[in-house]
């Protein structure tokens, strides 16, 4: 992916609200890239803190693998009812 996709995903996490919760392929879809789930992924475990990264899951609402406990407790803060290691009855944007 390039630099215009780069920024389409940051501007897209930025929108996010707290409590709002995404997923890899909503994002991908929304920045003009359907199927690029991972691409995002990959975006935001380099991002370093740059966006919203905690308020973005998988599929099945599923929470960063390695990061769980910090993307719950961030998730917990802003409202968000988590279920072992997942988003408890995940609304779609």
């Amino acid at each position: 992916m390039n630099d215009d996709f780069a920024a389409r995903v940051g501007d897209i996490l930025c929108g996010l609200e707290a409590g709002d919760i995404t997923t890899y392929g909503e994002v991908a879809t929304e920045a003009g890239h359907p199927g690029a789930a991972r691409a995002v992924g990959r975006l935001l475990a380099e991002s370093h803190e740059e966006w919203p990264w905690w308020r973005v899951v998988d599929a099945t609402g599923r929470l960063v693998p390695g990061a769980e406990n910090e993307q719950e407790k961030r998730l917990r803060a802003e409202g968000v009812h988590v279920v072992r290691g997942r988003v408890a009855r995940m609304e779609q944007r």
